[in-house]
């Protein structure tokens, strides 16, 4: 799976890593981890992502590396966590990204079983048994021989931690637990790792007040079965760079009882809405997948560019959908 890939960054010197315009735990830190891989293999790696980096997530060292200007004199590009054109949308949009991704070597590392619609002829490694994109990162850098410092051990391991919420998701497997037993042993540190994202999970007292009115703000479809929230563009200027406010509220919808699918809403003034998806039952990424977007099966998101009261019509009867199928594939 990886012959073409390890070449194809052997004969390159300046490499590009592009994150999708969703930046995570598991995309930072897969974005991190194969920058310190590729530079301890003696490259010249840039990180590229189109939106910053949100705040909740400056726990994870590095995070001030990935740049939003594109760098111009790059040979190869590694897109990490994704294969949806959706996602990297206001990358394309940049003076001379898109002729770049059309005329150079475009490498894909990524775990999401969701078939990838990227304009452009790719090298991929996708593996949707792994938990997170670092783990497949991981295997790459052993099957290519590279040296995993323990800088890379950490943001492998964050990334592992964050995409498998601790380790607990079904798409935990064991040899996900292997892959984070081995990075522990490389040098990852779960206790000083947690210890800075409680430190950076500490919510100012207006932030708490905000959680409260989002949590007020909760509507629930399909018998209980699909909770739903609406976060304008108001609240994403006033809060979104101190604290994501989906992330705010979404497990506690999650976990309301009868709840099967929980989703945040975020609408824009340029007409588009994002949607983030976290459920119980597996079809998160089907629901996505009625937008065009993807993910997983517990977690999953889409973007698109509608009127809001048809796209929560249209998510009411994804999720419907998607629940019928699951139920008649289990029965």
């Amino acid at each position: 799976m990886f012959d073409s890939i390890i070449k194809t960054l052997g004969d390159a010197q300046k490499i590009v890593i592009i994150q999708a315009e969703n930046p995570d735990g598991d995309s930072l830190g897969s974005s991190l981890a194969l920058e310190e891989l590729l530079s301890e293999a003696g490259k010249d790696v840039k990180l590229y992502c189109a939106i910053d980096i949100p705040k909740y997530m400056h726990y994870i060292n590095g995070w001030d590396r990935v740049e939003k200007v594109w760098p111009t004199d790059r040979e190869v590009a590694v897109i990490v966590d994704t294969q949806a054109e959706a996602l990297i949308q206001q990358a394309l949009k940049q003076p001379g990204v898109r002729h770049f991704l059309e005329s150079h070597p475009v490498v894909i590392l990524d775990h999401h079983a969701t078939e990838g619609d990227l304009p452009f002829e790719t090298l991929s490694a996708i593996d949707s048994t792994a938990v997170a994109a670092s783990e497949v990162i991981y295997h790459l850098a052993k099957e290519a021989g590279w040296s995993i410092t323990p800088s890379a051990a950490e943001s492998m391991f964050i990334a592992i931690q964050a995409d498998s919420l601790g380790l607990s998701t079904p798409s935990t497997t064991a040899a996900s637990y292997q892959v984070a037993a081995d990075l522990v042993a490389l040098g990852a540190n779960p206790s000083e790792i947690e210890n800075r994202r409680r430190e950076y999970m500490k919510k100012p007292a207006d932030i708490l007040e905000y959680k409260g009115v989002l949590i007020s703000r909760i509507e629930y479809a399909l018998d209980g079965k699909l909770a739903l929230v609406h976060i304008p563009w108001a609240d994403i200027q006033e809060y979104s760079d101190r604290y994501n406010p989906s992330v705010l509220v979404l497990e506690e919808m999650r976990m309301v009882e009868g709840v099967e699918a929980a989703v945040a809403i975020k609408t824009y003034p340029d007409g588009k809405l994002t949607g983030k998806i976290r459920v119980n039952a597996p079809i998160a990424d089907a629901i996505a997948g009625y937008f065009g977007g993807g993910g997983h099966a517990y977690a999953a998101g889409f973007k698109v560019f509608e009127n809001y009261d048809t796209i929560v019509n249209e998510l009411i009867n994804a999720t419907d959908k998607a629940l019928t199928d699951y139920e008649s594939s289990i029965s």
